[in-house]
C-alpha cells in the first residue's frame, strides 16, 4: 500500500485557523472537535488518496485534479500529485465556493 505525506498549503492553515477560532468564540469543545475532524481526515489521505469526490464546481469547467472530503459542514480540498498530497483549502460547505475562489483570485492580484 502507498503512503503519501500529507501537507497543508498555508491558505489551507489559514483557513484551518479562521474556521477554528470562528467557532472557539463560542463554544472552544466544538472547535477542538472539528480540528480534530479535519486533521484527521486530511491524514486519512495517506493511504486513500483518491477516495475524495472531484470538487463538483470545478468538475462542471473541466478541471479534474481537485478532491474533497467532507467533515461535518466543511469542506477539505486537496490534490493528489505523484509523491504528495497536498490540502489547498477547507471550506464552510454553507457557503459558496466560487463566491470564494474568485475573492483569493480577486485577493492575490
Amino acid at each position: 500500500m502507498t503512503h503519501l505525506p500529507v501537507e497543508w498549503a498555508l491558505i489551507a492553515c489559514q483557513d484551518l485557523t479562521e474556521i477554528i477560532e470562528y467557532i472557539a468564540r463560542d463554544d472552544p469543545g466544538a472547535a477542538a472537535r472539528v480540528l480534530d475532524t479535519l486533521e484527521a481526515r486530511a491524514a486519512s489521505l495517506r493511504t486513500l488518496a483518491a477516495r475524495g469526490r472531484i470538487v463538483p464546481e470545478l468538475k462542471r469547467i473541466q478541471v479534474h485534479a481537485y478532491r474533497e472530503l467532507l467533515g461535518g459542514p466543511y469542506r477539505l480540498i486537496y490534490r493528489v500529485e505523484s509523491a504528495r498530497v497536498v490540502v489547498v483549502g477547507v471550506f464552510d460547505g454553507r457557503r459558496n465556493l466560487e463566491d470564494i475562489l474568485i475573492d483569493r483570485l480577486l485577493r492575490d492580484r
